[in-house]
């Protein structure tokens, strides 16, 4: 994966992986036993982020009136619902166009790719001492740790996922590591793809299973004195202990997790590409009971070339993945239950560059969204003639969450606590995205 104009590959920090959850003898006990299993309203968020910064002035909010340097090299064209014109280059989402919306009138103060990615996933803009290089990076929840804490796990899936990794900005913050991501780290496009720890290959023995089990024991027998001392409620670590063995052997967790069982024709409607199968295995997650999935597709950082990349490299995939996962959920009735969001961290700047290239720009952009019981086929607001700010009232991430956690069945209003017990809003002010609900 090349680097983004920073000079870091963001996906060789440090993460937070499978083995990291499932190896340890207490980290998934303590993840489920921590787990806030408050009843919410029954819908998903797929949580789709552009790694880099989608370009939707070529894309979704395109200026053919422009003057050639904003306009760019591609046409609009229509689409299921008129008015909702897209790039000619996504003639599949066109068609599903009726089952999405576009805030054309989104827009934030920050075009740095770490503190805004920081913003546009935990809805809080970071404070002094924000570190990029980090992993995890949080100073506030991301969105799938806030729906672990609210919503709690379903059955014997985690209620949060990333694939195919997690991003520096996914953690969990002062919710503690029982709220991190399950993270796949794992291409779900590899020919040989499997997730390690949760399901083992086929060819383990039921014997080492036994081994690990009685492994585990012994790893009880020398904590169990310690923690009951220290914890009087620690004898229940041995029940979720079991849990988490038994979510390891679980059928339901196979199967969840196996998107080698899906037909050819699915998986080629998808796209043979990391987002496609991406996308894919995230609707197979929120069918297993998965609360939240976080797609962190990259590169979309297009400083160079902006409009070759798009075309050659780029869209071709984002048209067949987002389109099929809309027409998908819709087709076996799960887009009401399901929240899509798809956004990246920024947008790119209206003027092109003397490299045929965009940079980042968020002061104004593109969020497409749908499912979860928004409205669908509606664009809402708009930018300036030139894509360069909103020229209606604008939107921002505090918004976007607050719309949400509204359809998640999470009161956006209410508070957690720190560690040291200060009380921190779960969104930093914000408003509905009224013309959706």
């Amino acid at each position: 994966m090349s680097p983004f104009c920073d000079g870091l590959t963001r996906r060789d920090a440090l993460r937070v992986g499978t083995a990291a959850l499932f190896g340890s003898a207490v980290g998934l006990p303590r993840l489920l036993q921590a787990a806030d299993t408050a009843p919410g309203k029954d819908v998903s968020l797929i949580f789709v982020f552009l790694h880099g910064g989608l370009s939707t002035i070529d894309t979704l909010d395109m200026k053919p009136d422009a003057p050639a340097e904003f306009r760019g090299e591609f046409h609009p064209a229509k689409t299921k619902v008129p008015g909702m014109d897209l790039c000619d280059l996504l003639p599949k989402l066109g068609h599903q166009a009726d089952k999405f919306s576009l805030v054309r009138s989104f827009r934030h103060h920050n075009s740095d790719h770490g503190p805004a990615d920081h913003y546009i996933l935990t809805g809080y803009f970071p404070q002094a001492g924000f570190n990029p290089n980090l992993t995890p990076n949080n100073q506030r929840p991301a969105v799938g740790s806030v729906i672990s804490r609210k919503l709690g796990p379903t059955g014997s899936v985690p209620a949060y996922v990333a694939l195919p990794k997690m991003h520096p900005s996914g953690g969990p913050a002062y919710l503690g590591a029982a709220h991190a991501p399950f993270v796949i780290d794992a291409d779900p496009n590899a020919p040989n793809f499997s997730v390690p720890d949760l399901v083992p290959p086929p060819v383990i023995a039921a014997d080492r299973l036994d081994d690990r089990r009685r492994l585990l024991d012994t790893v009880d027998r020398f904590h169990r004195s310690a923690e009951a001392r220290a914890n009087r409620s620690a004898g229940a670590v041995g029940t979720f202990r079991e849990k988490a063995f038994d979510l390891m052997t679980s059928r339901a967790t196979k199967q969840a997790f196996d998107i080698h069982s899906e037909p050819d024709a699915v998986r080629d409607a998808y796209g043979r590409t990391s987002l496609g199968q991406s996308c894919l295995m995230a609707r197979r997650l929120v069918e297993a009971g998965v609360r939240c999935v976080t797609v962190d597709h990259s590169n979309y950082d297009t400083h160079d070339g902006n409009f070759a990349t798009l075309k050659n490299a780029l869209l071709p995939g984002f048209d067949a993945a987002i389109s099929s996962l809309f027409r998908d959920l819709a087709d076996r009735g799960r887009l009401d239950s399901t929240l899509v969001v798809v956004t990246g961290e920024f947008g790119r700047t209206p003027r092109i560059n003397k490299n045929a290239g965009r940079d980042h720009w968020g002061p104004s952009f593109t969020v497409l969204l749908g499912g979860g019981g928004l409205k669908g086929g509606r664009v809402v607001g708009r930018s300036d003639p030139r894509a360069e700010r909103p020229a209606t009232d604008p939107y921002g991430p505090e918004d976007l969450f607050v719309t949400a956690y509204t359809q998640l069945g999470i009161d956006p209003h209410t508070e957690f606590h720190t560690p040291d017990g200060r009380p921190v809003a779960l969104v930093n002010n914000g408003k509905l995205i009224a013309e959706l609900v």
